[in-house]
């Protein structure tokens, strides 16, 4: 891509696992399901599909449909020496252009043609970063100049609108009307 496209927000990589593993294998594209999530995924469902969360409540509703993180981490992390490419750290959508971390709650999410994501919070990154990379938790849970802590591991969303979302489609951003609230985890 040359010209104006380079400074338009977009997908730069799609990653799907049917099982539960940490890393998620990088595929040319995903079908997300509205109410579901990604089609073929591990996390995938109406109720919450997390291990740890099941175990506490396997009837709450899954927020964590749609994993997206920003490459500009992983920009951030090799700074630092870590080496990570898209797909693993367990993402499904890997974006550009996007400031993910600092969207508000219920932020609508347009990935390529016709799928539509709203953005539910903050992952919570776990001590399962270390076992891919040691160190790497630090780099990816920190904190911000106020003391507060810094969670850098990408947003959770829910499908709204389904569709397939493919390497180098458009990433939309539509804000909620209303009160602006941070990302809280999820």
């Amino acid at each position: 891509m040359t010209g104006e496209q380079d400074d338009q927000p977009r997908v730069v990589a799609v990653s799907r696992d049917h099982d539960h593993h940490f890393s998620k294998p990088i595929v040319s594209d995903i079908v997300l399901v509205a109410g579901l999530g990604v089609e073929g995924d591990a996390h995938a469902g109406a109720t919450v599909q997390h291990r740890s969360r099941v175990a506490r409540d396997p009837h709450q509703p899954n927020l964590r449909q749609v994993h997206l993180i920003a490459a500009e981490l992983f920009d951030e992390v090799a700074t630092a020496g870590f080496t990570v490419a898209p797909g693993q750290m367990g993402e499904n959508v890997t974006t550009r252009g996007v400031d993910l971390l600092r969207l508000p709650e219920g932020t609508v999410l347009h990935l390529g043609a016709d799928a539509r994501v709203r953005v539910t919070g903050l992952r919570n990154p776990c001590r399962q970063i270390d076992g891919f990379e040691p160190g790497l938790l630090r780099q990816v849970l920190g904190r911000a100049e106020d003391g507060s802590v810094e969670r850098k591991g990408g947003v959770m969303s829910v499908v709204l609108v389904g569709g397939t979302v493919r390497l180098g489609d458009p990433v939309r951003v539509e804000l909620p009307t209303g009160e602006q609230v941070p990302l809280r985890p999820v």
